[in-house]
């Protein structure tokens, strides 16, 4: 079983940028895909960005596209969400989850859930 913790939240204006990672307390990410997912206030949760176990395949939302990165570091058993040109839109709680698809997509399945962490833009 693996556990993911997110961090890296935090409040910036607009236009600024932040990183988020996500690691794993317990297991190893580096054979699964993982995705990255937002939850605004009174809103579905939404797909961001998933990233091949390999880190060789990336895939985005239209809404994030050519502002958001995602990265890994299997080394270091983590996954990164570099955000930048953010708008008070992106505010929500970001999670990340684990999948085992070759190609991660927003209809993926994804097991494993981290606890999120909070991202607020101020305008």
């Amino acid at each position: 079983q693996v556990q993911l913790v997110e961090s890296g939240g935090g409040l910036v204006q607009a236009g600024g940028s932040l990183r988020l990672s996500c690691a794993a307390s317990r297991g190893t990410l580096s054979t699964y895909a993982m995705g990255w997912f937002r939850q605004a206030p009174g809103l579905e949760r939404e797909f961001v960005a998933a990233i091949r176990w390999s880190g060789d395949y990336t895939n985005y939302a239209n809404s994030v596209k050519g502002r958001f990165t995602v990265s890994r570091d299997n080394a270091k058993n983590t996954v990164y969400l570099q955000m930048s040109s953010l708008t008070p839109e992106d505010t929500a709680v970001y999670y990340c989850a684990t999948s085992y698809d070759l190609y991660p997509n927003p209809h993926s399945r994804y097991d494993y859930w981290g606890q999120g962490t909070e991202v607020t833009v101020s305008s």
